[in-house]
């Protein structure tokens, strides 16, 4: 539910053969549904809303004849904050979660607790659920995972990325992905994968270190149970 797999519109894939690649190894991995999150973000990322659709649309139709067919791709988006983003989601400028009222919402590392809080309250004010990207990039959350907490109870949601609860990022953070597992305070995980080489997809381990440290029960919660409730809306 975290991804850049779509070809050619952000740092993500950058093209067709190469987006085959990554869905292939998703699902060798396991996975069956995937999100699709390019980046939104002023000045970096601005693909319009309509070619995002398109590319969407030519990858799907090129996965349904080239993968099994029980793979499903959902499109959604990655935004990067702003004081605009309500409106710019209520106006349709920017996609959420497989159409739901999921908004995948990324911050940058040295964002202030103040400005957090307040997107997060503005976007559940306005009807829709956040999901906070990749939160253990954050100085803030890694300083003070108290603060995640609260965030959660005000009714917003917490990803992590596979390849730091796997170690791939680092014995550190996988610590600190152990600690927010032990404190039940991962909603979601994603692979955020990029490419096919230094960024790509890699649930498999991450399933593996889940299972190791929490249980089946709880990975099955966290990878499988979740996400659904964001494709059914």
């Amino acid at each position: 539910m975290h991804c850049h797999i779509l070809p050619r519109v952000d740092d993500g894939s950058k093209s067709i053969e190469e987006s085959l690649w990554m869905l292939k190894k998703e699902y060798d991995d396991g996975v069956r549904h995937i999100i699709l999150t390019p980046h939104f973000r002023y000045e970096m990322f601005e693909t319009p809303r309509e070619k995002l659709e398109e590319r969407f649309e030519e990858l799907k139709a090129l996965a349904e004849k080239e993968l099994p067919s029980d793979l499903s791709l959902h499109l959604g988006c990655e935004i990067h904050t702003s004081m605009d983003m309500d409106e710019c989601l209520k106006a349709g400028r920017r996609l959420t979660m497989a159409g739901s009222r999921y908004v995948l919402a990324e911050f940058s590392g040295n964002d202030i607790k103040l400005y957090i809080r307040e997107r997060v309250e503005k976007l559940l004010m306005s009807g829709y659920k956040p999901i906070l990207a990749h939160v253990e990039r954050y100085r803030v959350i890694r300083d003070d995972p108290a603060f995640l907490a609260e965030l959660r109870n005000q009714g917003a949601y917490v990803q992590v990325n596979a390849d730091t609860i796997s170690g791939r990022d680092g014995l550190g953070a996988r610590w600190f992905a152990k600690k927010l597992m032990k404190d039940d305070l991962i909603d979601f995980v994603g692979t955020d994968g990029h490419n096919s080489k230094d960024r790509s997809p890699e649930m498999g381990k991450c399933v593996r270190q889940m299972v190791k440290v929490m249980g089946e029960e709880y990975a099955r919660r966290v990878l499988i149970d979740n996400p659904a409730d964001i494709i059914r809306g």
